[in-house]
């Protein structure tokens, strides 16, 4: 049963920046007032439109969060670098589906999607090898 995200009970600890998950949750909400190392965009986020910014997903390096509701609607994304948290970029979207933000690889985006594969191209780092010991 997909729940969606504004009914989905919230985790009740706190969480630092190496325990958020990858994948996108479906059983649970993480908050931006939750997640230790929030950076302070984060956290306020969701102030003008009354609505705590939640934990969506990881795309690369980023983590993405959400404030305002996932149907057409007025919300803003933030993505955080995980690897330099004072790396943030956001995409905002009214209430009619248009958006616009500003990518890492200096576009200013008028589609999500095209934001987010920003994103994604940006976190072209080659990973450290496992430490064999």
């Amino acid at each position: 049963m997909n729940i969606p995200a504004e009914d989905r009970p919230l985790v009740d600890h706190m969480v630092h920046t190496d325990e958020l998950p990858a994948l996108p949750q479906r059983e649970s909400r993480i908050i931006a007032s939750l997640w230790v190392e929030a950076p302070n965009e984060v956290k306020t986020l969701g102030n003008d439109l009354q609505a705590n910014p939640g934990y969506l997903r990881r795309i690369g390096r980023y983590l993405l969060w959400r404030a305002g509701p996932a149907v057409r609607a007025r919300a803003r994304y933030a993505a955080v670098d995980s690897t330099d948290l004072s790396r943030i970029w956001t995409f905002e979207l009214d209430a009619d589906g248009n958006g616009e933000g500003l990518g890492p690889d200096g576009i200013v985006h008028g589609r999500f999607r095209t934001w987010k594969e920003s994103l994604r191209d940006d976190s072209d780092v080659e990973s450290e090898p496992d430490d064999v010991n």
